[in-house]
């Protein structure tokens, strides 16, 4: 029986990486460098070992190799740590990668490579090897420094601006050249696909999960998370992307579940298999006669990789708003390339747009950055002194002084506080808002069209589905319901001039938006349907049935998003949640001022800042829940429930006074100053055949008929204060509620609670 050649190539494979690999562990050298080494010594540059023969199978082993190693790169990222990033990681990672691609393609081009070769250059040296940093601080005993969780933060941002080059550079080589155009048209269809991919994936996939976990066996859960991978890469191939970004979105969605742990887990032992192949298929390619002739090169960008990475790291990190030592620490860490820099090699490689010795150059480039990586660390203190020396002492004493006063200031500037929140808001939900037009223009319109009805039907019921599901997003989207806003606004002038300007660009967009369907679906081009197609979705926004089914879509996705937080968390009861994000602040209501003689509907506190009035003290009188009938008198004191930033807003647009004092709700209800002993707070536990499943906060007639208010809802473990009164209550949600005795006793009466749940709060 003969053998086929690629289990012979395996064999000795394995074989060669097993024992290399164990040799490095002994003289405590990253396991990488190992794999590159064994991959050299099979390859066919070194005809005295044996030679791998068959290459074109180890080859599609190698690019498995690199779908594995991106899918559980993104199983170690997830959206929420992207999150917490802060803005130093991304001010320091953006600096990094533009100033190390200008340097790379002028590197390249010094050398004297042609653009495309200097362009990919660039994108290999652009980038920090995770792998390696994490080993060198381990063994340095580092990993808990604040620097080293910055560098944490950076390597999770070159991770995304990773695969954006990767697009960035598949794009340009197609054309053979950079089109401004082309380039806009593909970024931007990479962040319309990204958005359609996250939102469904976090919608769908964390659900469908966690019905299915009893019998998610570690078997099932490895096939499963398989699927989902190459399912990815087959649809980022589909739409024209690479199979790295498909298998990375796939590891990211699941990285946010309670699986998480366990895909890595159960995962590891096919990463390292397969990465292992990847790595030694890099080493295959190490010409020795190709070394030794690009030796100068070799080394001259092994210099600019070192000093290039630290000063430019450096540089973003004195950005960013930190001092000289802290950002020569973390500059020195980053100053190597490693595992993007081969994955980019070899994409430039298969689209045949790089000189086939680039390839050698890079890996050699890695072993040396690698080797000195450990070094630069350790110098770090060295470095520092002699910038001391170096630098004016003017400019380290002004760059430490700042290194506080500055980052306070960027991060506490209004504006910049409203203009994220913008600009967040404007680009997810107008995202949003396109991908209802492409997903029924390309999936619904066909499926329409080959219904028994005629073409012009299937266009306008096409069109009537995309305009309903666009209008779910438009309250959001024109959303000022904000601190930062209501400050800003208070202070009027010019202030208040660019607000309204920035209002008015978000109306355009949405004109242009909802024009597009218009214009895709329908064929339509008049521009006189615009105003039309606006006022009507701006009708159909305020729709109380479309506001439901978005607010609970909105909490389905938020529980699904942080349903692996909520896990770890789940020894901390939703009580406690809730206690500690609702607020209680009171004032008094000073003679003459205007609220005095208004009753607490015309003000409508609940729905303009998410802020009700719990209790009226008026004199001797003390009431609770006061309904919306009740007119407040010169010095009644108030007590208002919300979160802290709404209970701020409401104070900032009354203005009059400085800002009252606010407790936690469960400071409040233990306070024995405020006599709060006849108010209770408690969960109402909704079950599918409770009266209350599937009615609005507002029609399920809690306030009216038990004089209770509503503070929150947990549902899926994620608790919801002061939801919207267009809620839709589910099975399986939790109420807590806010009232008196009489409240309980009404709620026992009717059975909705239980004696031993009202006692036990």
């Amino acid at each position: 029986m003969h053998l086929p050649a690629l289990i012979t190539d395996l064999a000795v494979i394995l074989l060669t990486a097993g024992v290399v690999t164990v040799l490095f562990k002994k003289i405590n050298q990253p396991l990488i460098l190992g794999y590159i080494l064994s991959g050299f010594l099979i390859g066919p540059y070194l005809p005295y070992f044996f030679t791998a023969q068959d290459t074109a199978s180890i080859e599609t082993w190698s690019e498995i190799g690199i779908i594995v190693l991106m899918f559980c790169l993104g199983l170690e990222f997830s959206f929420k740590k992207l999150m917490s990033v802060g803005a130093g990681a991304v001010i320091t990672a953006t600096t990094v990668v533009a100033g190390m691609l200008s340097v790379g393609y002028l590197t390249g081009l010094a050398l004297g490579w042609g653009h495309m070769d200097a362009i990919f250059l660039g994108g290999m040296l652009s980038m920090s090897s995770t792998t390696i940093i994490i080993k060198a601080f381990s063994e340095l005993g580092v990993e808990k420094e604040d620097f080293a969780q910055l560098v944490f933060g950076i390597l999770v941002v070159e991770d995304i601006a990773g695969i954006f080059m990767m697009i960035i550079l598949s794009t340009i080589s197609v054309s053979k050249n950079i089109s401004g155009g082309d380039l806009a048209l593909q970024l931007f269809q990479l962040v319309l696909y990204l958005i359609i991919w996250l939102v469904l994936g976090i919608y769908f996939l964390p659900s469908i999960m966690r019905k299915a976990t009893k019998l998610m066996t570690d078997e099932t859960l490895l096939i499963v998370s398989l699927g989902i991978c190459f399912g990815m890469v087959l649809l980022a191939d589909k739409l024209g992307f690479s199979s790295a970004l498909g298998a990375f979105l796939a590891g990211s969605l699941l990285a946010g579940t309670i699986h998480a742990e366990r895909v890595e887990h159960i995962t590891s032992g096919i990463k390292d298999l397969f990465g292992t192949v990847f790595f030694i298929s890099v080493g295959m390619m190490i010409d020795p006669a190709m070394i030794v002739r690009y030796k100068l090169p070799i080394l001259i960008i092994s210099l600019v990789v070192v000093f290039g990475q630290s000063i430019c790291s450096t540089v973003g990190v004195l950005l960013s708003g930190h001092g000289l030592k802290f950002a020569v620490h973390c500059g020195t860490s980053l100053a190597q390339i490693g595992e993007f820099a081969f994955i980019i090699a070899s994409l430039g490689e298969s689209l045949g747009v790089i000189a086939n010795y680039i390839y050698p150059i890079i890996v050699s480039v890695s072993v040396l950055t690698t080797l000195t990586t450990p070094y630069c660390i350790k110098g770090a203190d060295k470095v520092y002194h002699l910038l001391q020396r170096v630098l004016p002492g003017k400019l380290v004493a002004r760059i430490d002084r700042e290194e506080t006063a500055e980052s306070v200031a960027k991060e506490g500037s209004e504006w910049m506080t409203y203009l994220k929140r913008y600009i967040r808001i404007t680009t997810v939900y107008g995202i949003l808002m396109l991908a209802c037009t492409v997903v029924g223009h390309y999936l619904l319109l066909p499926l329409l069209l080959r219904l028994p009805i005629s073409s012009r039907m299937a266009r306008i019921l096409c069109l009537i589905l995309v305009y309903l599901a666009m209008a779910m997003f438009i309250r959001p989207f024109m959303d000022t319901h904000s601190f930062a806003y209501t400050k800003l606004w208070v202070e009027g002038g010019m202030t208040r001039a660019g607000l309204t300007v920035l209002t008015g660009i978000r109306i355009l967009l949405l004109v242009l938006i909802a024009f597009i369907p218009l214009r895709r679906v329908a064929g339509a081009s008049g521009l006189f349907l615009l105003p039309l197609v606006a006022g009507g979705l701006l009708l159909l926004s305020r729709s109380g049935w479309l506001a439901s089914l978005y607010l609970n879509a909105e909490a389905r996705f938020m529980a699904n998003f942080n349903e692996r937080n909520l896990e770890e968390n789940d020894a901390l009861s939703i009580s406690d949640m809730l206690d500690e994000r609702l607020h209680v602040s009171h004032f008094t209501v000073f003679p003459g001022y205007h609220i005095s003689g208004k009753s607490l509907k015309e003000l409508g506190w609940g729905k303009r800042y998410d802020v009700n009035i719990i209790k009226l003290v008026r004199g001797s009188e003390h009431l609770n829940m006061p309904d919306g009938d009740a007119v407040l008198q010169d010095g009644d004191d108030i007590y208002v429930i919300g979160e802290a930033d709404n209970i701020a807003t409401l104070y900032n647009r009354l203005g009059g006074w400085e800002q009252p004092a606010q407790q936690t709700l469960r400071e409040y209800m233990e306070s024995e100053e405020t006599e709060t002993s006849d108010l209770y707070s408690f969960p109402i536990l909704v079950d599918k055949n409770s009266g209350l499943a599937g009615k609005t906060i507002r029609d399920c007639g809690l306030r009216r008929d038990y004089d209770c208010m509503i503070l929150g809802l947990q549902r899926s473990r994620l608790p919801i204060p002061t939801p919207d009164v267009h809620t839709v209550i589910a099975a399986g949600d939790s109420i807590w509620v806010l009232g008196t005795q009489a409240m309980a006793d009404k709620l026992i009466d009717a059975q909705i609670v239980s004696r031993k749940t009202a006692k036990a709060h």
